[in-house]
């Protein structure tokens, strides 16, 4: 790109680089709370007298409220404030926070866990803000990969901090004083927020569609729950298939009363644009890695070998390592997403950050017997991974029409969500699936088979195959500051 071209951006970055670095301190402190918790999983269980299974329902739980609540408060950002609506997750994440170091109740210790899921929305509505914010000076598109790539590497540098901060503190310190301190931490988030971020210019006004958030709402509770009971009940239970084939069902009269609604919850128009269909498909299908695989890939690390023939048998601090170094490439990504998409196009950057992904998780079906072997194919992963991760939202509100950019980046996350609460229900069943024989696990054992981690590594990188061609389809001008482009998103 000729050297004039990028002048305007760089003009347009230096006003936002003040509320870019206070968004940052909120999304590091989003990463801490998605790394700070794993490695005292096993400490919060015997603290609330479960066994180590049930703690499955704390990630469902925060799945399914994050579910919910995307798409209601990303349409309020548009609506009344990127801002206002981010400051009200976060004194409810806070709120919620603050719950957990003073209860061993298990059903209020899942309540306030769920509700803490209300981050999920945090990165949604900041793009939504920057978008807004750089719009009327030009060059937003630009502007907005920068910042998600910055937002980005510090959410996962505090996922990194927070994995190690809580790993060291947990052998040291009470439970509850280990569990007040990512509390603090989104307190003084609310903060930042309140004095350091100005509001959005622009807003759609308008009245939230409350029979839209009834019906998606109807429609994500029984997905999920289907869900959540084929794990619990198998493939044969059918009242789990029911539930989920009523979620599916219920799609459809909502998204005919959308169509009716002069100011819909979801305007569903927007699955119709030849720049963001591509995109909000690819979220979910990237969902199924990034969110579905993480725990299968942990628990093949952690299976002995000389047990069952397969896995890597790590030690807990060997596999955090190999997650450290999952999340560094993550980092490397998502600043270099911005970069590369001004040598390329944001278009053929996304279909590179999706083979990558592709590449890492396949490279897993031949090569998966050494610890050297799994980093490696961890890395390739990870550098599409953090690219995609900062660009998906980044291309949505560049796509999108102009005062519905919080709800096209909030449908990103949603339907990430909803791809990661479907994979993680079809591993959870073929990791369980144990074989005797060659390349089985055998039975009586805790591990799970090596046919359903084949199934993992096979699922992820097919779906993102999938991403990568579904991607060639979005026009070549799309997610850049080429004139008319966003005038075009709902044709």
């Amino acid at each position: 790109m000729p050297r004039a071209a990028t002048r305007p951006d760089r003009a347009v970055l230096g006003p936002l680089a003040a509320v870019v670095g206070f968004l940052a301190f909120v999304e590091f402190t989003s990463g801490i709370l998605q790394g700070y918790y794993t490695p005292m999983l096993t400490d919060i269980a015997r603290n609330l007298a479960i066994s180590d299974a049930d703690v499955n329902w704390l990630e469902g739980s925060q799945l399914a409220l994050s579910a919910l609540v995307v798409p209601a408060l990303a349409k309020l950002g548009d609506m009344v404030g990127h801002k206002r609506i981010l400051l009200w997750s976060t004194a409810i994440t806070a709120a919620a926070s603050l719950v957990l170091p003073f209860t061993d109740s298990f059903p209020v210790f899942l309540a306030a866990w769920a509700l803490q899921g209300f981050y999920v929305v945090w990165l949604p509505l900041e793009v939504a803000l920057i978008w807004s914010r750089s719009r009327a000076a030009g060059h937003s598109a630009a502007v907005t990969a920068k910042a998600a790539g910055l937002l980005v590497a510090a959410l996962e540098l505090g996922a990194i901090s927070g994995a190690l901060a809580g790993g060291a503190l947990i052998d040291v310190l009470p439970l509850p004083v280990v569990l007040l301190i990512p509390a603090l931490a989104v307190v003084a988030c609310f903060f930042v927020i309140r004095l350091g971020v100005r509001e959005s210019p622009d807003l759609a006004g308008g009245r939230l569609d409350l029979r839209g958030l009834v019906l998606i709402s109807l429609a994500l509770v029984a997905l999920t729950g289907g869900l959540s009971f084929l794990r619990l009940g198998g493939v044969g239970d059918p009242l789990s298939w029911a539930l989920v084939a009523l979620g599916v069902l219920l799609v459809v009269p909502f998204a005919r009363w959308e169509l009716r609604s002069p100011d819909p919850l979801i305007d569903v128009r927007l699955f119709r644009s030849p720049a963001l269909w591509p995109v909000f498909l690819t979220a979910g299908l990237f969902g199924v890695s990034v969110l579905g695989a993480q725990a299968p890939l942990s628990t093949f690390a952690r299976t002995d070998p000389a047990e069952v023939g397969y896995g890597l048998g790590t030690t807990g601090f060997a596999t955090s390592l190999i997650i450290g170094i999952y999340l560094i490439a993550m980092i490397a990504g998502a600043l270099a997403f911005p970069a590369v998409s001004r040598r390329l196009t944001p278009r053929v950057t996304l279909m590179g950050a999706s083979a990558l992904v592709a590449i890492g998780y396949l490279l897993f079906l031949p090569f998966h017997d050494t610890y050297a072997q799994a980093i490696t194919n961890m890395v390739v992963a990870g550098l599409g991974s953090g690219a995609l991760v900062a660009a998906l939202p980044a291309a949505a509100a560049a796509a999108a029409p102009a005062l519905q950019t919080g709800v096209a980046t909030g449908l990103t996350n949603s339907v990430k969500t909803i791809g990661g609460a479907i994979a993680s229900c079809v591993f959870g069943i073929a990791l369980a699936s144990h074989l005797i024989g060659e390349g089985g696990a055998a039975a009586g054992t805790t591990a799970g088979s090596l046919a359903g981690y084949y199934t993992v590594w096979l699922v992820c990188g097919v779906t993102a195959v999938v991403a990568t061609v579904l991607l060639a389809f979005v026009p070549r001008a799309a997610f850049t500051d080429a004139p008319g482009v966003a005038a075009a998103a709902l044709r």
